[in-house]
């Protein structure tokens, strides 16, 4: 499985869907960027396990947004550090009952349903997980945090999903929060190569990590 919460996103939505350049080498993202294409490592059948666990957490997904975070605050604790509105937060409790936590949980859940509508879309897929990663540079939210969303969100909804929970939706979800990673990881460093960036301001100036986006990114991706 994540999100600069404030300030200026990207917005792909007044944007026409990507097409393949020419030689059919990449994606231009209409921002001057050329997305270099990355396989989505999901089978259809996985792709479908992925669709139906989603359904059942579907109902709960505020719920699991605040859990997912709580944990990650639980057994990484300097990730709150990015996070400026929670930085000064030291009970869990209250941070469970935080209004920003909760909307902060809902945009990044909310990033997750988007990525999987466009399951079978991969280029609008890579599109917005590729732009996603380019505004966390700009927010420098270090990637070393990404990947920790995914395995809290795992832990979070396998109690919602219950018996329906396997291995192969587990690994299936693994294999999406990985890809979604490693895409936004690429347009982290793209726009760390463009502008470049500072890396001694990893972490210090971020509002949030993967994968919700900027507030914008979330009214129109």
């Amino acid at each position: 499985m994540g999100c600069a919460l404030s300030g200026p996103g990207v917005n792909t939505g007044s944007r026409p869907a990507p097409e393949a350049n020419e030689s059919g080498s990449g994606t231009d993202t209409g921002t001057g960027s050329r997305l270099k294409s990355e396989p989505l490592p999901l089978s259809e059948a996985q792709k479908d396990l992925i669709r139906e666990s989603w359904k059942i957490l579907h109902e709960d997904i505020a719920r699991v947004g605040i859990i997912m975070f709580i944990r990650l605050f639980e057994t990484h604790p300097e990730c709150k550090d990015v996070f400026f509105m929670f930085r000064e937060i030291d009970d869990l409790q209250e941070l469970r009952m935080s209004k920003e936590l909760q909307a902060h949980g809902l945009r990044v859940m909310s990033f997750i349903e988007k990525s999987v509508a466009r399951l079978s879309q991969e280029d609008k897929l890579e599109q917005i997980v590729f732009e996603l990663g380019r505004s966390h540079c700009r927010y420098s939210a270090s990637p070393k945090y990404y990947e920790y969303v995914g395995v809290q969100f795992i832990s979070a909804v396998k109690p919602i999903v219950k018996e329906n929970w396997t291995q192969e939706v587990e690994e299936s979800w693994k294999s999406l929060f990985s890809y979604l990673t490693a895409v936004m990881k690429r347009g982290y460093h793209e726009e760390e190569r463009k502008n470049g960036v500072n890396k001694t301001n990893y972490g210090t100036q971020a509002l949030s990590v993967w994968p919700g986006g900027a507030s914008a990114m979330h009214n129109n991706v």
